[in-house]
């Protein structure tokens, strides 16, 4: 297991465990890396979301790449998406972008991209993560004239605003309805500014809650992991529909006219049957993981769709779609990925994507997923030693309970367990027809792994 790269890069507490240390060596590693692969010194782009600690990591970060020779360009306060955008657009060697998604103020992680705008190779990032645990590392030094100098170019967001113009203003002021207005919630995270200043020039009306973060704001009760708060607000001002991103604004999950709730397979449902409709769809085939429902895998089976399914993380999603020329792809919790336009999922395009397609069809958004089915799922996490996460494989009761349970449930629902990329945790999931005895058996199992691993 790594050491310091999980599934979406580093993720620790700020400032205690993502100190300017480590911030700072992770840096020069990278720089050296890099290098390496390049053949020169590399020019990286760094941008981050909201939070209190941005700046400190941001500054050692930025000291890590200089002292190596690397330049940096500083692009603000971003979402995910924009700055892998911009590493194409701009021809830069790598991006690094200062977040940590989905997670509370106190957190921060470490994403870095490739030249291509994808998340760096498994292999480049175990490369870097033997540089920081190198006796060489503090040899790694530019000198004299080969420091690397930084400078701060933040207008640069305007070019992935042209970007997402161009690829939908025209369908959307084409199809735009008088009484149509959306909900937006945006975490007080990366997209507070960006995404109301997108959907001023689309011309979509919007009320938008949520877009004054104060650098410990970030997700707190709002955005995607709290879609209570725009299910309220759809319904208190009868809005179309709703959209919350979560704080890097990678992702988004949306919610119906009604207030209810639709998840990254509903939208994965909505977009194959669109795309597959209009013979958009790249061999009529869906890329999702094993945390997907069962339902998805249903509805795809109806429409005469195939649905592969990878192992947790929207970069596996992205590899079977590149390797097998896939333009669909995404996860439960709201990734989505349309390769058609960017190789990274993106909360901002899969909203305007589905508002597309709502406005064309010139219905209800509850009418567009009606014949998809979701199965109850729950998901009870067990909190481990990061240690001990995968140690559950190997212990004999643990087992017997988890195959138990996988015969109880192998033709009316289904069992999935697996240890977190970005947290101590050991994952439980369930699917069932009854949402309370599936919830039952998750906590019994979860409860189990804690008092054997805990």
């Amino acid at each position: 297991m790594r050491k310091y790269f999980g599934t979406d890069g580093i993720r620790k507490i700020a400032n205690t465990e993502l100190t300017p240390e480590l911030s700072y060596k992770v840096a020069k590693a990278g720089a050296y890396v890099l290098s390496k692969h390049t053949d020169k010194a590399p020019l990286i782009l760094i941008g981050k979301d909201t939070r209190l600690s941005g700046s400190l990591i941001e500054s050692a970060m930025t000291a890590g790449f200089l002292s190596y020779g690397a330049s940096v360009i500083h692009l603000g306060i971003l979402p995910t998406p924009t700055v892998a955008y911009l590493t194409r657009e701009l021809k830069a060697d790598a991006s690094v972008v200062i977040s940590a998604s989905h997670n509370s103020y106190e957190y921060n992680g470490i994403k870095f991209f490739s030249n291509k705008g994808m998340k760096l190779d498994d292999s480049i990032e175990e490369e870097i993560e033997e540089a920081m645990d190198s006796d060489e590392i503090q040899n790694l030094k530019a000198t004299e004239d080969k420091i690397g100098v930084d400078k701060y170019l933040e207008d640069l967001k305007e070019k992935y605003i042209d970007f997402l113009l161009k690829n939908f203003e025209a369908k959307i002021k084409e199809n735009t309805l008088q009484d149509f207005v959306v909900g937006i919630d945006t975490a007080n995270g990366a997209t507070y500014e960006i995404a109301e200043q997108i959907f001023k020039k689309l011309g979509i009306k919007y009320k938008i809650i949520n877009n004054e973060p104060d650098g410990i704001n970030i997700n707190k009760n709002c955005g995607s992991t709290h879609t209570e708060k725009i299910s309220e607000f759809v319904k208190k001002n009868n809005l179309s529909l709703g959209i919350a991103y979560d704080g890097d604004g990678d992702r988004c999950l949306v919610v119906d006219e009604n207030g209810k709730v639709l998840d990254g397979d509903i939208i994965l449902a909505i977009f194959s049957k669109y795309l597959k409709d209009h013979g958009k769809l790249k061999k009529d085939t869906v890329v999702s993981t094993v945390m997907s429902n069962i339902g998805l895998k249903k509805y795809a089976k109806q429409n005469s769709l195939e649905l592969l399914q990878t192992k947790v993380g929207d970069r596996y999603v992205l590899e079977e779609m590149l390797k097998n020329g896939y333009n669909l792809g995404g996860e439960q919790s709201g990734h989505i990925i349309l390769l058609d336009y960017n190789p990274t999922g993106d909360g901002i395009q899969t909203s305007l994507m589905l508002i597309c397609i709502l406005l064309e069809s010139k219905v209800k958004l509850s009418e567009l997923y009606k014949d998809v089915k979701i199965y109850p799922q729950v998901l009870v996490n067990a909190k481990v030693d990061n240690s001990k996460k995968d140690l559950y494989k190997n212990d004999k009761e643990i087992n017997e309970s988890i195959e138990k349970l996988e015969k109880e449930f192998e033709n009316n629902g289904r069992v999935l367990i697996r240890a977190s990329g970005t947290e101590n945790l050991i994952r439980v999931m369930i699917e069932g027809e009854d949402q309370e005895y599936i919830l039952k058996k998750a906590k019994e199992l979860a409860k189990l792994i804690e008092n054997k691993l805990g």
